[in-house]
């Protein structure tokens, strides 16, 4: 398979294996409706592509021309997906009855920037530590001064777009009818 570069694609595939085998192993105890699984899905096949090129090399020239500017954007699409996983999280605490639904939302847009502020850091951290050519590209910033910060507001996008979708389509009230009958 070959990636670009080993050192930036373990470093980048390390949270999608967590993730993925976190969802194998809760599954049995807890399933989330399809689309949760299918928006989670789209983030971990986005990543595993970007940690295979680095997420400034992906050849996503098709969608560049359509936002202006020099960067690659297959990175803040990456970011906007991350958001999705607020979804999951809305459904898993709703479901669950952890908390009413004003505080649910709250609860995973902030978690979600709080995931998002964490990954800053910590690509930061891998980027000093390594340093060189890997450590760049890690961080992907493309010569942006303000990328993390872009980052961290696709992220919170992509959770608020996810959560205004969640409240149309609210699966838990589905699943809740479907027990009543």
């Amino acid at each position: 398979i070959n990636p670009v570069s080993r050192e930036v694609w373990l470093a980048e595939v390390i949270p999608v294996v967590i993730i993925f085998f976190a969802l194998v192993f809760t599954y049995r105890r807890f399933q989330f409706s399809h689309l949760a699984y299918a928006l989670m899905a789209f983030w971990l096949f986005w990543h595993t592509i970007g940690g295979h090129y680095t997420f400034a090399n992906v050849p996503f020239d098709w969608f560049n021309q359509f936002i202006p500017g020099e960067r690659n954007h297959f990175d803040r699409i990456g970011h906007f997906s991350i958001g999705f996983y607020a979804y999951a999280m809305a459904e898993w605490l709703l479901r669950k009855k952890y908390a009413k639904t004003v505080l649910v939302y709250s609860f995973s847009l902030f978690f979600i920037m709080s995931i998002a502020a964490a990954y800053e850091i910590i690509e930061w951290w891998y980027a000093a530590l390594e340093g060189g050519d890997a450590g760049i590209e890690f961080l992907g910033s493309q010569g942006d001064i303000w990328d993390a910060q872009k980052d961290m507001l696709a992220d919170t996008l992509g959770a608020v777009f996810s959560l205004l979708v969640y409240s149309r389509v609210r699966p838990d009230k589905h699943i809740i009818d479907r027990v009543k009958i």
